[in-house]
């Protein structure tokens, strides 16, 4: 036993190489296959703002955002009403209206979510030609952190975690 884990130290160099190889092609697969299922493609990748494009008249707006019949990753794609989402180009503001339930909250998860897959270097369960800027930061209010013992509302709870974004996001921030 002894001389065996000798033998095995000696080679511990490459061992640990190799693991972290297979690490790497394991990481590629899992993507791939990932991918596979959910039928996604490669999201093309938006420019940066150009600031001599930016404050001319032909590009009022930076685009941020082109999702084509974009799907949430975690629903069915059989039960969900894929959306088209664009953000930047000749506007600058987005509203998102409808009754409850409508899916208000579920679309903007849907482009946080392919965001964050995008910028891990994974492909987005959307149709060809939709693409996404490289966002400088990612931010996100989810769940409901009311604290009795704080005397936090849900509400209260929310504004504090909007303010909070509000002071670390800028300009490229999703």
């Amino acid at each position: 036993l002894r001389a065996l884990s000798e033998a095995v130290g000696e080679q511990a160099a490459e061992i640990e190489t190799n693991v972290e190889a297979l690490a790497e092609l394991d990481v590629a697969l899992a993507k791939g296959e990932y991918a596979y299922q959910l039928r996604a493609v490669q999201p093309g990748l938006l420019e940066p703002p150009d600031a001599k494009l930016a404050n001319s008249s032909q590009v009022p707006f930076p685009q941020y955002v082109q999702l084509l019949r974009a799907r949430h990753p975690l629903l069915p794609a059989e039960a969900v009403v894929p959306i088209d989402v664009r953000l930047g180009g000749d506007f600058a503001i987005v509203v998102i209206t409808g009754p409850n339930t409508g899916g208000k909250t579920v679309a903007l998860k849907t482009v946080g979510l392919l965001a964050a897959m995008a910028q891990c270097g994974m492909q987005i369960p959307a149709a060809e030609g939709s693409s996404l800027r490289v966002f400088s930061g990612l931010y996100a209010d989810i769940g409901d952190e009311q604290s009795i013992e704080q005397s936090l509302s849900t509400f209260s709870s929310h504004m504090t975690n909007i303010i909070t974004i509000l002071g670390e996001a800028g300009e490229g921030s999703l």
